[in-house]
């Protein structure tokens, strides 16, 4: 090769390498407050999101309810959102009901071929600001795999909430379906004889994903029995059945989700044979100070569960945000989590009839805070009547988030300002019926929690999603509970609001030919 190839192949190296420093930074690198200076925020233009299969149950149906809140600045015009129904595995690769126990393949260990799917669309939207959604019968329904873009990309939100109305898993199961990543942690699944824990792992792309799985309990890691290498063929999902991985059986876990190669959707399905059943959904990612928000009133149990993945161990105060001032909880003033190992206590009824958040924070000393991730199982009812959630550390709300099913009874918002006095506007949409929006200004003093009603839509009728967008003052985190009684039980579900990402910081781009200059 001469020297004239080898310097347009280092021209064209270097142009991209340009292209590249100059979208990341916006050109000179000398001045980094320059340049954080000269970044807007723009809607994002596409999102992607993966709904996990419902359910299997033949007493069950789900409703879909998927949203797109308006927005200034985005285009009015272009832009699409719907999803399409995952391909199927074969019979032998991943049925939680069949012989190999839910781990996928011929084998047990790695997923096989997968069955085609269909290709009919599903919640495609029509304009933004208006929710649509649609109701089905579980059984036999796929998982999901959605793409917006345009003008529906920024903030799209779909909701997938199902009703078992007998048997083991009986109760409310809510989920707001979520964006592919390559890591997720999971504070509170059980490999215990009185709970089946299924990981639903979803892959959007062309090409196979391959996913490690990974278990900790008290002890550290609790010891596979199989490979822990799971292979998720092309917009394909499988379900995992975590009793399936080891032989030890923990009460309270936590799992590590993995991607070596690709990208996948995760979400634990934990049905409860005595306490009901709910998705729980993945912690934040590991942080040092944690918040859990929307703890219902009249929980008659709560139990944290506190995993440390770094090196070192986590000492942590411990605190309770009510709707008047935080207080530390009787006998659990600060709990101390060991590297590699899974801490979970039982809180007991610690709301004391008020609502309430718990904030995790380090307990102090002169050497570094541990990020931990963590979780909490919240039961309401008594005796056979009892229901379960899950509500795991959520990030604060930069800007905006959504929570698109919303009924006329049975919504509890709640927001928690850990620190400094937030301000916060709460939308609630037009109906999946129609109406129109209304919004409220609500203020979230330091350190307390406030629940409160949405406000619902004026003439309002169906389904309908509601937005909070943090205006000023400290972080706010948020979560949202639908509760829906039946026969006596108190079936709920809860889901956590993080930032929505709708908005990405975009720095002012510029090229520096010069780095193309032959010396």
């Amino acid at each position: 090769m001469n020297r004239t190839t080898l310097s347009l192949i280092g021209a064209a190296t270097a142009l991209a390498a340009v292209t590249g420093v100059a979208a990341l930074t916006g050109g000179s690198s000398d001045d980094a407050d320059s340049v954080a200076k000269a970044a807007t925020r723009l809607p994002v233009q596409r999102s992607t999101l993966l709904c996990p299969t419902p359910s299997s149950s033949d007493v069950s149906s789900t409703t879909y309810t998927a949203y797109t809140p308006k927005r200034d600045g985005v285009d009015a015009k272009d832009g699409t959102a719907e999803l399409l129904p995952a391909q199927n595995p074969a019979d032998d690769v991943a049925d939680p009901g069949g012989d190999d126990g839910g781990k996928g393949g011929k084998d047990g260990k790695k997923g096989g071929q997968p069955s085609p799917g269909g290709d009919k669309p599903v919640l495609p939207l029509k304009e933004p600001g208006k929710p649509v959604t649609t109701d089905q019968d579980s059984e036999g329904a796929p998982a999901l795999i959605g793409t917006a873009d345009g003008r529906f990309a920024p903030g799209w939100t779909v909701q997938q909430t199902t009703t078992i109305d007998a048997g083991s898993g009986r109760g409310i199961l809510g989920t707001a379906c979520t964006a592919p990543d390559t890591d997720f942690w999971f504070p509170g699944v059980s490999t215990d004889r009185n709970r089946q824990d299924f990981v639903h792992l979803t892959n959007p792309d062309d090409a196979a994903a391959e996913v490690d799985l990974k278990l900790y309990g008290p002890s550290g890691r609790l010891k596979p029995s199989t490979d822990e290498s799971i292979t998720v063929p092309p917009r394909s999902t499988v379900p995992v059945l975590l009793s399936t991985l080891t032989d030890q059986r923990a009460a309270s876990a936590s799992l590590r989700v993995t991607a070596r190669t690709g990208r996948i959707g995760a979400a634990v399905q934990a049905v409860d044979q005595k306490a009901g059943s709910d998705w729980l959904p993945a912690s934040a990612v590991p942080s040092t100070s944690v918040a859990i928000p929307g703890l219902p009133k009249d929980a008659t149990s709560a139990r944290l569960v506190v995993f440390a993945p770094g090196a070192d161990d986590a000492d942590l105060k411990v605190r309770l945000a009510g709707p008047n001032n935080s207080i530390t909880p009787a006998g659990h003033e600060s709990l101390h989590v060991k590297s590699g190992m899974t801490t979970a206590i039982d809180l007991g009824d610690v709301t004391k009839g008020e609502p309430g958040s718990l904030l995790l924070t380090p307990e102090g000393g002169d050497g570094p805070a541990t990020p931990v991730v963590a979780g909490l199982q919240v039961t309401r009812g008594k005796g056979s009547d009892q229901e379960t959630a899950f509500i795991p550390a959520t990030g604060a709300i930069e800007r905006s988030a959504t929570a698109a099913d919303n009924r006329t009874k049975g919504s509890t918002l709640s927001l928690v300002a850990p620190g400094a006095t937030a301000k916060v506007r709460i939308t609630a949409s037009a109906g999946a019926g129609g109406g129109s929006p209304v919004s409220k200004t609500y203020e979230v003093k330091g350190g307390t929690t406030q629940a409160l009603e949405p406000p619902p839509p004026a003439s309002g009728k169906g389904p309908y999603a509601v937005t909070v967008e943090r205006l000023s003052g400290g972080p706010v985190h948020a979560s949202r509970m639908l509760a829906l009684p039946q026969d006596g039980v108190p079936m709920f579900t809860i889901q956590p609001l993080p930032d929505d990402q709708g908005m990405v910081a975009v720095p002012e781009a510029g090229q520096d030919l010069s780095l193309l200059n032959d010396d």
